[in-house]
């Protein structure tokens, strides 16, 4: 009967310990720092996200270099679900904010929550804009301006390669 309880504790602290895990996203399984759970501020220096980050995710999010429009994977996506900072997995938005802007990059009227990204002024390349960042991990995403549909008047054009995407009704 002792057995019987020690195996019974066993399952429950293992079963306890898989609930505890951070959920991710398939393909980040050698990035530490990614998760869709996690909303603590990361401060990992660029040396150490070169060695993570796939090249053309590095050169976007932490050299700021902007895609090409019309060639990243969500310009032109309308399947329902959230969008993920690539780099840390940080919620940003719901594909419900998402509208067909026809500049070529995925586009969005809000964020899906206020603290989920900041701010910059990019006076970059002799133009005068507002860089969006990722709140959890610092990386690029794009840029903000204000001429975006009702109700906020804003479009947040992103970059897919800084995005990732999970379908409403995949489990995170």
């Amino acid at each position: 009967m002792k057995a019987v309880y020690i195996i019974a504790a066993l399952f429950c602290f293992t079963v306890g310990a898989f609930a505890q895990q951070p959920k991710t996203i398939k393909g980040h399984e050698n990035n530490p720092y990614y998760s869709n759970t996690d909303t603590k501020h990361l401060n990992v220096s660029n040396a150490e996200w070169k060695k993570i980050l796939p090249p053309a995710l590095y050169a976007t999010a932490r050299e700021q270099e902007t895609e090409r429009a019309f060639t990243g994977k969500y310009w032109n996506k309308d399947t329902k679900g959230t969008y993920y900072c690539a780099v840390c997995g940080n919620k940003l938005f719901r594909s419900d904010a998402k509208f067909a802007s026809d500049c070529g990059w995925p586009s969005f009227y809000e964020p899906v929550r206020k603290n989920s990204v900041i701010y910059k002024e990019d006076n970059s390349y002799g133009m005068q804009r507002t860089e969006v960042i990722c709140a959890r991990c610092d990386s690029h995403l794009g840029h903000i301006f204000d001429d975006g549909p009702p109700p906020t008047h804003k479009r947040f054009c992103m970059n897919s390669v800084s995005l990732d995407f999970v379908p409403e009704g995949f489990g995170l």
